[in-house]
C-alpha cells in the first residue's frame, strides 16, 4: 500500500537535535490525544475521502546520535476507521476492501532509517495489512522535541508515504485507477520512559 510512506509511525530520524535529547525508548502519548493515523484517496477522481484510524498504539527508540539504531513498532485496529459517514465506513469495513472481521489489525515494523538532511529521512518498514506484509518507506521528519511543562521529556515525529492497494490484497479493479493509490500520513509525539 505504499511506495514511500503510512503508517503509521516514524521514527526517529534524523533531525536536530538538542542538547537534551539522547538515545532512548518512547511511548506514543495516544491518551493526550497527541497522535494520528490518518489517509487520503481519491473519490473516483472528483474529490477525496478523508479518514483516519481512532485507536491504535506504539512505541519508538530514538538515539540522535546513532540515527539507524533508531526504530518504531506500530499497531492499528483497523474497526477504529473513520470517515465522517457510517455507511462508506461499513462498506470499507468489509468483505470488499478491508474485511476487519479476518484482518483485525495492521502493523508497521521498522527495519531501517537514512538521512536525507537535517531533520528529515526515509524509514523503512514492514506495513501488514488485510493479511499481506510489504515493506514500505516513509518520508519522515523530526517536528521536535524537548521537555513537556509536566517534567518529561518528548520527541514528535511526522511520516507519510503512498499505499498501492493491490500490493495488500484490496481489489480496486472495478473502480477508476485515480482510486488505487492512498496517501498514508502519520503524526506523533513520543513520551520517554
Amino acid at each position: 500500500m505504499l511506495k514511500r510512506i503510512p503508517m503509521m509511525a516514524l521514527a526517529g530520524l534524523a533531525l536536530p537535535i538538542s542538547l537534551q535529547a539522547q538515545a532512548a525508548d518512547y511511548v506514543i502519548d495516544i491518551e493526550g490525544q497527541h497522535a494520528f493515523v490518518q489517509f487520503k484517496i481519491s473519490h473516483l477522481g472528483f474529490s477525496y475521502i478523508l479518514g483516519a484510524f481512532e485507536d491504535f498504539d506504539g512505541n519508538f527508540s530514538y538515539d540522535p546520535e546513532n540515527l539507524e539504531a533508531s526504530s518504531v513498532d506500530i499497531k492499528v485496529d483497523i474497526d477504529s476507521l473513520n470517515t465522517n459517514h457510517a455507511e462508506r465506513d461499513k462498506h470499507i469495513l468489509g468483505d470488499d476492501f478491508l474485511d476487519a472481521g479476518q484482518y483485525p489489525t495492521a502493523t508497521f515494523t521498522s527495519t531501517g532509517f537514512t538521512s536525507t538532511g537535517e531533520g528529515e529521512g526515509e524509514l523503512t518498514g514492514d506495513l501488514t495489512l488485510h493479511g499481506e506484509t510489504r515493506e514500505i518507506t516513509m518520508d519522515v521528519t523530526h517536528v521536535g522535541g524537548g521537555e513537556d511543562p509536566w517534567g518529561g521529556y518528548r520527541e514528535g515525529f511526522e511520516g507519510s508515504s503512498t499505499l498501492v492497494l493491490e500490493d495488500y490484497g484490496i481489489d480496486m479493479s472495478d473502480f477508476p485507477e485515480v482510486m488505487h493509490e492512498l496517501e498514508l500520513y502519520v503524526t506523533f509525539e513520543g513520551i520517554r520512559q
